[in-house]
């Protein structure tokens, strides 16, 4: 029988809670071991080709598609995945060699070779999707295949993240029969070399994945199989958690849901929840097109207003903490430069910054926030915004709500002034949290080029193989970022994971990007 105060004191001086779920998780495997596992989601993908996705469609793509470099649970450099080697044959980090493990094959039988990685990675620069990750590969110049087995990326310019690029789903590895070189598939299947194969899907209903037999890669598979179930409403996900019509669930729950979860009477039921630190952020993005939002003190007293801690504490009730930079917490580099240059949040202090460049009249703007991608709490955090703006008196807001797909256009197409955007980890390192976010096309769609971070920072960093060597350069890009307000960082997320206690392996499951390694899951029959 699982005893939860004996756990506590045994894993209180490590003070981690996921290492608690653990303590009762972890013991023997059973036979039993290899069911089926049902995970609850409230973020379906947009589309199942990698090549039109930069989204949270990367959690099915993890566990179905093979790139040549992963992160396994807890490492914070790539590893070999597809690849079995990888290594820059330069001193200047522009010139980026990748040997493949001998025999892999698609789930279609077509050979994953050095011709099947060129034909994957050349049609998301080809087919250039508003939504895909073309501009992960900004650096990308070509792709060389001197003989079956061997890929050489040549740079356009030193990137020592390039490896980092390669370990993200951004780099799925595709069967190129299945997959044209310059256009979407669209049929609803998956043809990929991971983990699992996709065995049936239904667009918002769910995903069935099974075992892939023929797979060669980092991961351990300890379960058979896994369905994933796509719910609209994550009240209904936690009802289906409750009454074990799902066996775990992650995205999406809102923190009224967490905290229920983590009572007693939830325990009771036979509910665990893992916590686990995150780099999963928040923020507000200005687009300069309107003619407000393109003046700097409009966007400087919105960041002197905003007030942090009142988000999280009514809206997230400590699930989550104050973000007063892009780059998040335990992030290297990480930095407070809008808490430096702002302080608290002070109405009178934004009065003077709009005083000054002669704004007399309350400002009118629309927010706009995304209705099913980051959970159901994004209602209730633009509500808060909302509060805080207008009643200062200096601003009059408006909220407009769409679901992600209406949304991801709309922002692309900088049909927005102002709106909300999550953030979860294409890599773990401090480039990820700067680079996606500067240049004509970038991940939010509004084009922000400041010149100092695009020709001297980011090339400077990015030529030191040793990223905490890079420090100073992302201190500085941090600050402009808060200078600028451009983007307005909010909070930063922890790592939730709701599952049934016959459940193991929560604690293992989540990857550096916050996917969700299915893999990992198993069940337990005895306690």
């Amino acid at each position: 029988m699982f005893i939860r105060t004996r756990c506590l004191q045994i894993t209180a001086a490590l003070a981690s809670i996921s290492l608690l779920a653990g303590c009762g998780l972890l013991s023997d495997d059973s036979s039993d071991a290899a069911k089926r596992i049902v995970v609850g989601t409230t973020s379906a993908p947009s589309t199942l080709d990698p090549a039109a996705a930069w989204d949270g469609s990367w959690e099915l793509y993890r566990n179905v598609y093979q790139t040549l470099l992963a992160f396994p649970t807890g490492a914070t450099k790539p590893q070999p995945d597809a690849a079995q080697s990888c290594e820059f044959t330069d001193s200047g980090n522009e010139s980026f060699r990748c040997v493949l493990k001998k025999g892999l094959k698609f789930s279609n039988g077509e050979p994953l070779d050095a011709k099947a990685v060129k034909h994957s990675l050349d049609r998301i620069r080809t087919i250039n999707s508003q939504t895909g990750p073309k501009d992960l590969f900004g650096s990308l110049d070509k792709i060389e295949t001197p003989d079956a087995l061997t890929v050489v990326f040549h740079l356009k310019t030193p990137d020592a993240t390039f490896p980092f690029v390669l370990g993200s789903p951004a780099a799925s590895l595709v069967a190129p029969k299945e997959y044209p070189a310059d256009k979407v598939r669209e049929d609803g299947k998956i043809t990929g070399s991971g983990p699992f194969v996709l065995d049936s899907y239904k667009e918002g209903g769910e995903a069935v994945l099974g075992k892939n037999a023929s797979y060669n890669g980092f991961a351990n598979p300890r379960n058979d199989g896994v369905t994933i179930r796509y719910f609209a409403d994550s009240t209904k996900m936690v009802a289906a958690l409750k009454a074990k019509e799902i066996d775990a669930t992650y995205r999406g729950l809102s923190a009224p849901e967490i905290k229920d979860l983590q009572t007693p009477a939830s325990h009771a039921q036979g509910v665990q929840v893992v916590e686990n630190v995150g780099a999963e952020i928040r923020y507000l993005v200005f687009n300069p097109k309107d003619p407000q939002v393109a003046k700097p003190a409009v966007r400087q007293a919105i960041a002197q207003i905003i007030d942090r801690g009142a988000i999280v504490s009514k809206v997230y009730q400590g699930t989550a903490e104050p973000l007063y930079s892009m780059v998040p917490k335990g992030v290297v580099g990480h930095k407070t430069p809008f808490y430096d240059k702002y302080g608290q949040a002070d109405v009178k202090k934004a009065q003077k910054i709009l005083k000054d460049a002669g704004i007399t009249q309350p400002v009118e703007l629309t927010f706009w926030y995304t209705t099913d991608r980051y959970g159901a709490s994004t209602a209730d955090e633009f509500t808060e915004l909302k509060r805080q703006l207008d009643e200062s008196n200096l601003f009059k807001v408006t909220l407009r709500g769409q679901p992600w797909k209406v949304f991801q256009v709309g922002y692309k197409n900088g049909e927005y002034p102002v709106f909300g955007r999550g953030w979860f980890p294409d890599f773990p390192d401090p480039d990820n949290f700067i680079a996606p976010f500067v240049g004509k096309e970038n991940a939010v769609g509004t084009p922000y080029e400041p010149n100092e971070i695009l020709n001297d920072l980011l090339p400077k960093s990015r030529r030191e193989s040793d990223r905490s060597a890079g420090v100073r350069e992302f201190e500085q890009a941090q600050q402009i970022f808060a200078e600028d307000v451009r983007l307005l960082p909010l909070w930063q997320g922890k790592l939730y994971v709701a599952a049934r206690e016959d459940i193991a392996g929560a604690e293992r499951a989540l990857d550096p990007q916050t996917a969700m390694q299915m893999w990992e899951l198993y069940r337990k029959t005895s306690w």
